[in-house]
């Protein structure tokens, strides 16, 4: 049986690459060769690293290259939270992986509000996961020819679009010329994936039938007009993954009982933070802290860590009304699904079992509704909690009281 020590040596004497390991062992004796490695290298201590409970032969082949071991995050609960939505209709706990003290404590404040009042209602109003490949042209003319051929041949790019996939659903081809670039934003409907892959694919393929039937040349298969983990206002505008919104309206007892404040004090803190403050800083997010939630159920749940970017793209509303508070988020573009990528991990399969969306739904595409349901209700009972902490002015205090 080849030995962890005997690979490093390897390594070191450059007999071997790093990326190499696999094919000498097992994955799991070549992640212990890494880590023998970089004690070696660098002087730190990785016995915590070497602590994983998941399959390191799955997730080599799966999630990570070079694997080396695992991170660990704390993992807390919020709630429960009563969501009534179009795909969730149920009383959830909210699994949040992070390592901000004092989140979880003001997500839970707000889930306890927001049942106390009945619970928050929740829909997905948009879905389509997107890709959008650069082309040149000669110039604006032919550009325009291609965008109008794009558009005619919208049956042709479907067809070659989904032969590539048993699931997805092409639904809209855009395009866009800017001198002689064509863009083309491709969106699909990837039922219970979050679909980065597969509309990747899919893509790959339209654009051979557009390469062979028009003038336009292929530069990029992604132009950055998706827009895939960077700040953009088509996201904010068009919507990626799923657009989803959660309100509530909080009687005006539960408020000052649960938030030691007032429904015009939380508004007032709503609109000269998240909406005038936003505004002056050209944000493309109208929110308190609403990528804390999404960050944390992401990571507990599998989700790609790097898409809170745009899941982060939310607004937050809240009116003082008579009989209470109204409050809603809106998150444009929330990328999240509950079959493939790190949802097949052991501890996030877990998380996923606590929400009771784990794998495809049915009707396809319902769990991942439900997910994204889910958390905009939590980010929901975030904003609450943290509005009325600054409203009340006890944000600095409740830090310093849990220690953070």
């Amino acid at each position: 049986m080849t030995d962890a020590s005997d690979l490093a040596d390897r390594v070191q004497s450059g007999d071997l690459r790093l990326y190499e390991l696999e094919d000498e062992a097992d994955a799991e004796t070549a992640a212990a060769a890494r880590r023998e490695l970089l004690e070696r290298e660098t002087g730190a201590d990785t016995d915590a690293l070497g602590s994983f409970s998941f399959d390191a032969e799955h997730a080599s082949e799966t999630a990570v290259e070079n694997l080396a071991g695992g991170a660990q995050l704390p993992l807390g609960i919020a709630g429960p939270v009563a969501v009534s939505g179009g795909a969730a209709d149920d009383e959830f706990y909210l699994p949040m992986a992070t390592t901000e003290g004092a989140l979880v404590a003001s997500v839970n404040r707000g889930c306890s509000a927001i049942t106390a009042a009945g619970g928050a209602n929740a829909r997905v109003t948009k879905t389509g996961m997107t890709r959008a490949p650069v082309f040149r042209v000669a110039d604006v003319t032919e550009g325009a020819e291609v965008a109008e051929w794009a558009k005619e041949n919208y049956d042709a790019l479907k067809t070659a679009a989904e032969e590539t996939t048993s699931h997805g659903e092409l639904t809209d081809v855009t395009p866009y010329v800017v001198g002689d670039n064509v863009y083309l934003r491709f969106r699909y409907d990837t039922k219970d994936a979050m679909g980065m892959n597969m509309a990747t694919i899919a893509t790959e393929a339209a654009c051979e039938v557009i390469e062979a039937e028009t003038p336009a040349e292929l530069v990029a298969l992604s132009g950055n007009l998706c827009t895939d983990k960077k700040p953009a206002a088509i996201n904010a505008v068009e919507g990626r993954g799923r657009t989803v919104t959660a309100d509530v309206t909080i009687p005006r007892d539960v408020v000052e009982e649960r938030f030691n404040t007032t429904p015009e004090a939380v508004e007032e803190a709503n609109t000269r933070k998240n909406l005038i403050g936003s505004a002056k800083a050209g944000s493309l997010g109208f929110n308190a802290h609403a990528a804390n939630v999404v960050a944390a159920v992401f990571l507990a749940t599998g989700q790609d860590a790097a898409q809170v970017v745009e899941g982060s793209n939310c607004i937050t509303t809240v009116e003082a009304r008579e009989d209470g508070l109204y409050a809603s988020v809106n998150l444009a573009s929330l990328e999240v699904g509950t079959v493939g990528g790190g949802t097949k991990l052991p501890t996030q399969r877990e998380a996923l079992d606590v929400l009771g969306v784990r794998g495809g739904g049915d009707p396809a595409g319902s769990n991942a509704d439900a997910l994204a349901e889910i958390i905009a209700a939590g980010a929901l009972a975030g904003e609450l909690s943290l509005l009325a902490a600054l409203a009340s002015r006890h944000l600095s205090s409740a830090h310093e009281e849990l220690g953070r």
